[in-house]
């Protein structure tokens, strides 16, 4: 076991109207807890607050598309993060998006998360291989997209273990 100095605490919080984006939490959340030595926190949007953000080592946030940006009770956690504004530089980030249908802004919703964690100086991880900003899905998730979600957890809480070891967090 490691010693509370070397584990690294990742954030995973979501928002979720059908239950779409909270499967691929889950999914996401099993990824980053595989990875030795990280802690994982769940955490549905209106359940999170500023200071879940401040203990994180790597924050993971997922939101339906809703007209191309992330929910609005996602926004609010962002929003009230103002306070914490140079405290979360060097943490990782990372984002996940459930869709209506193709072509209906999940990518601008990602985009419009990331946005926010680059703004507070946060560290973001692209993909090279696809879904180059973060797992993206149609509806329910499938193998694939739950695939891509524990894989994104996985690299998440490798990113935050690295930043931490360099010192950088």
């Amino acid at each position: 076991m490691k010693n509370k100095a070397q584990i690294v605490s990742i954030l995973v919080v979501y928002d979720s109207y059908t239950g779409n984006t909270e499967q691929l939490a889950k999914a996401v959340a099993q990824g980053a807890a595989a990875v030795e030595g990280a802690a994982v926190a769940l955490r549905k949007a209106d359940k999170a607050d500023v200071k879940d953000l401040l203990a994180a080592d790597g924050i993971i946030v997922g939101s339906p598309a809703y007209y191309g940006l992330m929910t609005a009770r996602l926004k609010r956690l962002f929003d009230a993060s103002v306070k914490l504004h140079g405290k979360l530089e060097g943490k990782a980030g990372a984002a996940f998006t459930t869709a209506g249908g193709t072509a209906t802004g999940a990518e601008t919703t990602l985009l419009s998360i990331l946005t926010a964690m680059l703004v507070h100086g946060m560290v973001v991880q692209g993909r090279s291989g696809d879904k180059h900003f973060g797992p993206a899905c149609v509806g329910k998730p499938n193998a694939a997209a739950l695939k891509l979600g524990r894989e994104l957890g996985r690299r998440t809480a490798l990113l935050a273990q690295k930043l931490r070891h360099n010192g950088s967090r």
